[in-house]
């Protein structure tokens, strides 16, 4: 697990109220993804500390089920964006994802476009 998805772990803990956006900062989107959920939590940062300010999950359909990791820990990442659009939209925003592969698929020159598209 990467030091940022340990750290919210750790953060979420002491700030488990949603705060309200300050619509001045960018925003930090954690997005996780196992074999039957995805989940996200859009938050903010203020003296190093993230701040949830809005947190989902979905339970996965039967196909969905069946993605790889990679497809799912992507879905994870485009379903977060699609809820959080009225919230994200024209300000700066960080997403946090576990998962190597995503990170490897935006610097392949071969990858496929399903994937990244």
């Amino acid at each position: 697990m990467s030091p940022d998805i340990q750290d919210f772990g750790r953060l979420i803990e002491f700030n488990a109220y949603p705060h309200y956006p300050d619509w001045l900062q960018p925003f930090e989107l954690m997005c996780d993804a196992s074999d039957v959920v995805i989940g996200a939590m859009l938050g903010q940062k203020n003296d190093k500390v993230i701040y949830p300010i809005y947190n989902m999950s979905k339970t996965l359909n039967e196909a969905q089920e069946n993605y790889t990791t990679t497809e799912k820990e992507l879905l994870a990442v485009v379903f977060a964006i699609e809820k959080y659009v009225s919230y994200i939209v024209g300000s700066k925003v960080t997403i946090h994802s576990d998962h190597f592969a995503i990170r490897y698929l935006m610097v392949k020159k071969d990858a496929q476009p399903q994937l990244i598209s």
